[in-house]
């Protein structure tokens, strides 16, 4: 086997996978080139010397990958059965993740070696990511309410209600309308998103009933609508408000009867869908002022779901922020980026009218523009950095004042208050959420 081993050696030190051969004790025996290049280090002689350069506790991660697979006493007396296991490793100032295949080999009756095999699957993981951010099924949150309504969802999924979600612009009623449809038992059936304001008035009852040969200018062929396409799934009208009122009736009945009639056609098509709609306007005032039918109305909101804006859950933004920069390094922006104090400031303070979409936008902005990987108040939109918001203008009674002094005066009143932030925030003149945003920057808990 002696003259064999230039041959295996010359065809490993080519292959685009990494191959680490170690002792039991983790002194390394053998690598190639592929190893050293995704751990992102010029030499090794032990798993101890890859984690002093990159932090990578490569013997902690095999017996845990050990442990996970089931082996109960894997410390004392490893199985030696090839697990699996990923990690995360900061490259010139990049993320690049590895995955690990590894397990015992033995070579004679005395010895075992471990060897382990090394995958790039960056890439793999930054097209999940981006797949992930389409499909992604739980809410970040640690908001009373939003946890409200995220325990209503459990009972209201698995039912064929209706549901009607209200909220402002990029609250996230979209995510909402996914996790209902990926929790219910039509799952595995088809999800069909249309979003009504996006589609002229004239081409909507098409778009949602199909129409048949001929029964306009253009219809050179018969086209199934979107009720038929979420047949057995879920139909989610984004924007219900913008539906104009001669289209509601038909609207209505093909909910409440489960059929409908294409465009041109007087037959019935028999269809089941269960509908989610969604609204960034009141529909209830939308009734009161007759633009919407009050029976189409109470048809959709079997189940209303109220979502707050992001300003009335000022709780959530440290926690969507560090979300949202995990979900930008994984798609591959920088690793590592920290935020000043001021920077974060500024985002506890803003209103955020544009909600958890504009969240979003900011931190990527800020990833983008950060300086030696710190986001400074100059890295933020320029609507973020010239705060002219009403909760600002509520906080001028702390304006001016030093960090010490807020503070101290902040104390002062939840004193005098008896603990409550409302009647605090009462007594300063401001409202609880601009209270609680200055406790969460001056370290008050």
């Amino acid at each position: 086997m002696e003259k064999f081993g230039p041959l295996v050696n010359s065809i490993i030190s080519h292959m685009h996978e990494g191959v680490l051969l170690t002792r039991k004790r983790g002194d390394i025996l053998y690598h190639n080139p592929a190893a050293l290049e995704m751990l992102g280090i010029k030499q090794c002689s032990s798993l101890k010397d890859i984690k002093e350069q990159t932090g990578l506790n490569l013997q902690k991660s095999i017996l845990r990958a050990a442990f996970d697979a089931g082996e109960e006493d894997a410390a004392a007396r490893p199985s030696g059965e090839f697990v699996t296991f990923e990690e995360r490793i900061a490259f010139s100032g990049f993320t690049r993740f590895i995955e690990f295949q590894t397990g015992l080999v033995r070579v004679d009756q005395d010895e075992e070696l471990r060897i382990l095999l090394l995958k790039n699957i960056t890439e793999q993981k930054r097209i999940e990511a981006v797949f992930n951010e389409i499909a992604n099924s739980g809410i970040i949150t640690n908001d009373p309410k939003m946890l409200e309504i995220n325990a209503k969802l459990s009972h209201i999924s698995p039912t064929k209600a209706s549901v009607l979600l209200q909220g402002e612009s990029g609250t996230g009623k979209t995510l909402l309308a996914r996790m209902i449809h990926k929790n219910s038992k039509r799952a595995n059936c088809p999800f069909v998103e249309v979003n009504c304001a996006a589609i002229p008035d004239s081409l909507l009852e098409s778009e949602l009933f199909g129409h048949v040969k001929g029964a306009f200018t253009g219809a050179v062929q018969s086209r199934a609508g979107r009720f038929q396409t979420a047949h057995k799934g879920t139909l989610f009208l984004d924007e219900i408000s913008e539906i104009p009122l001669h289209l509601q009736p038909k609207l209505l009945k093909a909910i409440e009867e489960q059929s409908i009639q294409m465009v041109g056609s007087d037959k019935n098509v028999e269809v089941d869908v269960r509908v989610i709609s969604a609204s960034n306007q009141e529909l209830r005032s939308l009734v009161d002022q007759g633009k919407f039918r009050a029976d189409l109305f109470y048809r959709l909101a079997v189940i209303p779901l109220n979502i707050p804006p992001l300003r009335e859950r000022p709780g959530d933004l440290p926690l969507l922020i560090n979300h949202f920069c995990d979900q930008l390094v994984a798609r591959g922006y920088p690793d590592g980026i920290t935020c000043t104090k001021e920077a974060m400031s500024l985002m506890l303070d803003y209103h955020w009218p544009g909600n958890v979409r504009e969240l979003v936008n900011a931190v990527e902005h800020g990833m983008i523009l950060a300086e030696n990987k710190v986001v400074t108040p100059s890295c933020l939109p320029q609507d973020i950095r010239s705060i002219t918001g009403s909760s600002q203008q509520a906080a001028e009674p702390v304006q001016g004042m030093s960090d010490s002094a807020q503070r101290q005066l902040i104390v002062n009143m939840l004193r005098q208050a008896g603990g409550s932030k409302s009647e605090a925030a009462r007594m300063l003149g401001i409202d609880r959420s601009t209270l609680w945003r200055r406790m969460q920057r001056l370290g008050l808990q």
